[in-house]
This record gives structure tokens, sequence and C-alpha cells, in this order.
């Protein structure tokens, strides 16, 4: 039986007004769908601006625990911490420090904030003095080393209060040995959100401004993922799986949502996807050079990871979007 055709079936009729492009909206937005990205500091009454990220900032755990206050009121899924160390060293010591800063901005946040979800960024980048994810020897990142300085970190960041720790370093085996760390620790209740598929990307450089984490020699293409292999992206997240990953990001958002719908396809496990900090420094740039509507753009990208199957989004626009909602 063939479909009707025109004049019958007009695909504008459910397009001429708003009320009718809302009744049939395929994808939505939820502020509870949405991570919050924010970057702790040292020091009090710091919040210092990021130059490439506008409207972001770096601030010490006091005006922190404001802007968790902020997510809890506007229903936002949870926040991601990032931290700045006060030193940096070889081996990234802050990271895996009971007093390190994202211990203790995670401790005044469940204070203030109990029931907000918080989840620790678990990587090194940020505090070693070489840039790198991992211990450095004979000038490469070494492997089990570094998985065995990432449990420590994942150990006490459970220890403060944190809810979901997240790997981002793409060391192999790193999700078997951060649950077998919180296993023996007591943390058995402590959910993984592994940053499963994690592409060597030019679009985290902003990130690595907001985060000083720029690598001090080569890069970290012997690490993260070449963007141009799907197949090795799902053999990645099925092996996280297979650890003990209780969800599976992909990274960056926009260049991958092919990934992101094979991955929700394949897997069906709750997905993340980190809309990276160059994805919006693009569009924060564009609009201040009137290239583009802001606003418009902002939804568009996020409807548009959504419909590409994932479950959550980690964004800097989150609080703006949940006002909005």
């Amino acid at each position: 039986m063939s479909s009707a055709q025109f004049p019958i079936r007009r695909m504008r009729r459910l397009r001429r007004t708003p009320a009718l492009r809302r009744l049939v909206q395929e994808t939505h937005l939820a502020p509870s769908q949405l991570v919050w990205p924010l970057f702790a500091c040292h020091g009090e009454g710091v919040r210092q601006e990021v130059s490439a990220l506008p409207g972001v900032y770096r601030t010490s755990v006091d005006e922190l625990v404001k802007d968790a206050e902020r997510a809890r009121r506007l229903g936002l899924g949870g926040i991601i911490l990032f931290g700045l160390p006060a030193a940096k060293d070889a081996t990234g010591s802050e990271a895996h420090d009971e007093h390190g800063i994202v211990q203790q901005a995670a401790r005044a946040v469940k204070r203030a904030t109990p029931d907000l979800l918080v989840i620790g960024d678990v990587c090194l980048c940020e505090y070693t003095d070489h840039g790198h994810c991992g211990v450095v020897q004979d000038g490469d990142v070494d492997n089990d080393a570094s998985v065995y300085l990432l449990g420590k970190v994942a150990v006490t960041q459970a220890r403060a209060g944190i809810d979901v720790v997240a790997p981002s370093d793409m060391m192999d085996g790193r999700v078997a040995g951060i649950r077998k760390a919180l296993d023996a620790a007591g943390f058995a209740r402590v959910p993984i959100m592994s940053y499963a598929a994690k592409m060597a990307s030019a679009f985290y450089g902003p990130f690595r401004e907001a985060a000083g984490s720029d690598p001090q020699f080569g890069d970290r293409q012997s690490y993260q993922m070449q963007g141009t292999n799907g197949d090795e992206a799902m053999k990645e997240i099925r092996l996280d799986l297979d650890e003990g990953a209780d969800i599976v990001m992909v990274k960056p958002a926009l260049p991958c949502l092919d990934l992101i719908r094979r991955a929700k396809q394949e897997f069906g496990s709750p997905l993340a996807a980190y809309q990276v900090s160059g994805e919006y420094a693009m569009i924060k740039a564009a609009a201040a050079r009137g290239m583009l509507d802001e606003a418009r753009a902002m939804w568009e990208t996020l409807y548009a990871i959504r419909r590409a199957g994932a479950d959550i989004i980690l964004t800097y626009f989150a609080p703006t979007i949940a006002e909005l909602l």
C-alpha cells in the first residue's frame, strides 16, 4: 500500500505555529541531564574568568560552593570538579592528597549541598609538572604505574564525598584498577563514569588554559584515540564496560556524533558526551563577532548531542540552559 502523496500529506502543517512545533518535538533536554564543569583553585574570594572561555571561571572553594548551590537550585544533574594544584610535581601528588584542592572542594560542596551529585575528574595532567596524564618514565607515559596512582586519586576523592569518579586519562586497564582500589577501600557503591572513547582533539585547547594542563613535551596521541577510528572506539567502550564502568563517555561530542549513536545502539549503557571547551568557545567567539546567534547555536548543538543518543551531557552551557528551561 503506497503512502499518501502531496497534497494530502503536507509536512508543513505541524510546523505552522510554535505550539504545534512543541507538540511534535521529538528530542528534549532537561536540567537533570546536564553536568556543569567547575574549576577549583586555592585561595579565598577567587573568581577569575578564563580568557578563552567567556563565562567560565577558576574559583576558590568558597566561590565554587556558590556555583554548586546554583546548580542545585537549577536542578542540574550534577557538577564535575577539576583542580588547579598549589604545586606540581612529576607524579601529580596533589591529585591523590587527602587535602588536595578537589578533595577540599568536594567536602565543602557536600556540606553545603549534600543532595547535589558531585563527579570527580580522575586524572593527573593538571597536577604533573610535565602536563601528561600519567607517570613519565624514559620519555613515555608508564601505563601501569599511572593506573596505580589513578586508583589512589579515586579513593581519596571517594573519601571526600565524591559521588562518581570519572577517569579521563585513557590508560589501558584503568577502570579495572580503579574499581579494585575503590572496592578494597570500602567504596564498592561509588560508580565509575569512564571517559571511554576520548579522542586526541584540537577542541581541548581552551580547557588546557583553564586547567593549566598543556603537555610540556610531545602530545597525548600515544594514549588518547585517533578520531579516525570508530571501530576502535567501540572496542574501548566495550573494554571499559567489561572492566566495570557504570557510565561511559564519548569526547568530544560534536565531532563524534556518529560514535555516540553507535555506542548507544551497540551497548545500551548509560552514555555521557562532553561538549568540550573548544566547542563552547567556538560558539562564544562567533557570537561575539556577530557571525551567529549564540542561543540558537547553543540549543542546536545540544539537541544534536541528545538526538545522537547521549543520556548525559557535560557542558559549560549547563546553567544557562537550565535557567531557560
